[in-house]
């Protein structure tokens, strides 16, 4: 039987959930030239075919039945999609990682769900809450607005959640298709060859299994917000995204790393595994530059990259997922690194219990 210790909270499980529609970048090019064409100019056009061909994303998920429900979508019904797929991604994670831990839903004391690419009220855990039976007194927290790095906020929240013998969900979902908008506009070119849909959810505890979490660090740099941010325009979601980006993010995920790794006294080196949030191939470079990360331990960013693009704040947990796949020894240390809206940065150290 294993000890409770009350001062720490441990990822028991977790479990990822991509979108269901599949397709390859040349399909989306074609998709993307052949629907939104006629309102491009020749310039973008050019930048289409050199962003959607790039080698380091080859596919990416979507949360739709059918390419055509993205052109020019109704808001009324983006909304609609937004809630109803991200519910049913959210639930799937979920279920997936309850049952990897042995933990039943009337064991869950509480839930905290982030989100940033639509608004909901009540939020997603209500219907969370509804959709798989959890109880009634839970105590439920929505995020907005964290952005590509909200997962590991989420994770810090969940963390002190954790009481003796609680059992808490901590659950990142996104439907970046639903902020899909197109023109001549190159952040919006760049987010559409970019971005896709998943979900992921962990069940944290305080027993001591899986990871623990060890020690989380934030940096915020208001003053860049408008580097990276989703701004309104006739009351939808545009992406926007700067060229200044992989220097900006570099130097604040740099800090936070640094700060997590000296909680244990530790070097670059010490640590085998790590799980960097996807923002595209300039920023991982750039991340893995300036905190001097060894290129063979990027595997599993790199793969994720390819497989699935950037699904903003649960794709660190894909990368966490592809790890997990390639074998985890009892002692190993993780630092899972996430970057986003804010401008933020954010790293969790994490170690292989026994």
């Amino acid at each position: 039987m294993s000890t409770i210790n009350q001062n720490k909270a441990y990822i028991a499980s977790f479990s990822v959930a991509p979108g269901p529609y599949v397709a390859d970048q040349s399909y989306a090019e074609k998709f993307m030239k052949t629907h939104y064409g006629g309102r491009l100019n020749s310039r973008s056009m050019g930048l289409i075919g050199t962003c959607f061909s790039h080698p380091s994303i080859t596919k990416r998920h979507f949360a739709i039945d059918d390419p055509l429900e993205l052109v020019d979508e109704d808001p009324d019904r983006r909304i609609e999609r937004f809630t109803r797929r991200s519910v049913e991604l959210s639930a799937e994670a979920i279920a997936k990682a309850l049952g990897r831990a042995g933990v039943g839903v009337n064991d869950v004391s509480a839930i905290v769900v982030n989100t940033c690419t639509g608004y909901i009220c009540p939020g997603i855990s209500t219907y969370l809450i509804e959709r798989l039976g959890l109880s009634r007194d839970i105590r439920a927290f929505d995020m907005v607005g964290s952005g590509c790095g909200g997962a590991i906020p989420n994770l810090q929240a969940a963390g002190a959640l954790v009481r003796t013998g609680s059992v808490v969900l901590s659950v990142s979902v996104e439907i970046c298709s639903a902020t899909l908008q197109m023109n001549n506009d190159l952040s919006l070119i760049l987010s559409n060859a970019l971005f896709g849909d998943g979900a992921a959810a962990a069940v944290l505890g305080d027993r001591p299994s899986g990871w623990e979490l060890v020690a989380s660090a934030t940096r915020y740099v208001p003053e860049q917000r408008e580097t990276i941010r989703y701004v309104h325009k006739k009351g939808q979601l545009h992406n926007q995204l700067s060229l200044k980006l992989p220097d900006l993010v570099k130097k604040a995920a740099a800090e936070v790393v640094a700060e997590v790794l000296k909680a244990r006294s530790l070097a670059v080196a010490d640590v085998k595994h790590w799980a960097l949030h996807t923002g595209g191939e300039k920023i991982i470079n750039a991340v893995r530059d300036e905190i001097g990360i060894p290129e063979d331990r990027l595997a599993a960013t790199r793969t994720v990259l390819s497989e699935f693009g950037n699904m903003s704040s649960p794709t660190v947990w894909f990368v966490m997922d592809e790890i997990g796949r390639n074998g985890i020894a009892p002692g190993d240390w993780c630092v899972m690194i996430a970057y986003g809206a804010g401008l933020s940065a954010h790293a969790y150290l994490l170690h292989r219990t026994p």
